[in-house]
C-alpha cells in the first residue's frame, strides 16, 4: 500500500494535467493504521522502507492535497492528514493517535506539525493519551475544514477539489509553498522520529504492549 501511494503521488506530481489530489478510503474506514504484526515481523524501519519512502514523498508533494475521511482513522492514517491542505470529514470519523500507548513515538513529522496546528498543550494531550476523538472535536481543533454526512462526503470533497484545481496554477502552487514553509525542517523531523520509532520497535516495552493487545483480541 505504501508503495502504491508513493507511486500514485509521484505520478500525479509529474503529470501536468493533475491540478490537485484527493485521498479517500474504501470500506468502513479511512485507515486502520499499520498492521501490528507487520511491526513485529516486517522489515526494519530503515531509509528504504516503503513507509519512509511514502512519508518523504508526502512531505515534498508539490500540489494541493485533499482528503475525504470517514470511519476509524488510526496512527499514520491521522498523521498523513497533517500534510493535507484541505480535509472534509464524515460525521462517522473517529481519529486516534495510539503511538505512546503502544510504546512507540509519533511519525510523519507529526511532533512538529500537530503542535503548529492545534497548539502544544492540545497536541500533548492527543499524543500522550492517544484517546479517540470524533469529527466535531477535530473541527474545533482546526484539523478538518468541515463535517458532513457520510453519504455526501465524496461529493463534497470532489467539489472542493475541483474548485481548487480551477484556480490559477502558478499562483496556487506559490501560495501553497508559502503556507507550507520549509520542507527541509519537516523531512528532518520525519527522520528523527523514524530513528526513535525504529529503536522503540525493538524494545520490550513495545512488544509487551502489542502482545497484550493481540491476546486481548483473541480473548474477545
Amino acid at each position: 500500500m505504501y508503495e502504491q501511494l508513493t507511486g500514485a503521488l509521484s505520478a500525479a506530481q509529474a503529470d501536468e494535467a493533475v491540478r490537485a489530489v484527493l485521498l479517500s478510503g474504501a470500506g468502513a474506514s479511512f485507515s486502520a493504521g499499520n498492521d501490528l504484526q507487520d511491526f513485529l515481523s516486517g522489515p526494519a524501519l530503515g531509509a528504504t522502507h516503503p513507509a519512509m519512502q511514502f512519508l518523504r514523498t508526502l512531505a515534498t508533494f508539490g500540489k494541493p492535497l485533499l482528503a475525504a475521511v470517514h470511519g476509524h482513522t488510526v496512527g499514520i492514517g491521522v498523521t498523513l492528514l497533517l500534510h493535507c491542505d484541505l480535509i472534509i470529514a464524515a460525521r462517522s470519523m473517529q481519529l486516534s493517535l495510539p503511538f505512546v500507548a503502544l510504546g512507540l513515538v509519533p511519525e510523519a513529522g507529526s511532533t512538529l506539525l500537530l503542535p503548529r496546528l492545534v497548539g502544544y498543550q492540545r497536541a500533548a494531550e492527543l499524543l500522550f493519551l492517544g484517546q479517540p476523538f470524533n469529527a466535531d472535536t477535530a473541527y474545533r481543533l482546526g484539523l478538518v475544514n468541515s463535517v458532513v454526512e457520510e453519504a455526501a462526503l465524496l461529493d463534497e470533497a470532489r467539489a472542493l477539489a475541483r474548485a481548487v484545481a480551477q484556480q490559477p496554477g502558478e499562483a496556487l502552487a506559490a501560495t501553497r509553498r508559502l503556507l507550507r514553509g520549509d520542507t527541509g525542517e519537516v523531512l528532518a523531523r520525519i527522520e528523527e522520529e523514524a530513528r526513535i520509532f525504529g529503536a522503540q520497535l525493538q524494545s520490550e516495552e513495545f512488544r509487551a504492549r502489542v502482545r497484550a493487545l493481540l491476546n486481548r483480541g483473541r480473548a474477545d
